[in-house]
């Protein structure tokens, strides 16, 4: 049984957007703690009446987020 549910979130083109890794969630906000909001909030209206253990998740799992940053050449 997982314990954790990975997410990464990385900056689009005018928002954040967060999508989970083993999850059909995904969800966005305008900053990074909107965005972890909403991912919060998609998670437990997914998982809302499902059976945890059907979807090899625990009770009460942890949910680790990664960010993805690009990495921007310095400039001398």
């Amino acid at each position: 049984m997982q314990h954790v549910i990975q997410a990464r979130v990385r900056k689009g083109d005018k928002k954040f957007v967060a999508e989970c890794m083993d999850l059909a969630v995904v969800t966005q906000g305008n900053t990074l703690d909107e965005t972890i909001a909403n991912l919060q909030e998609a998670l437990v209206l997914h998982l809302q009446g499902e059976n945890l253990a059907d979807l090899d998740l625990a009770e009460n799992p942890t949910l680790l987020v990664t960010m993805e940053l690009e990495t921007t050449p310095h400039v001398a």
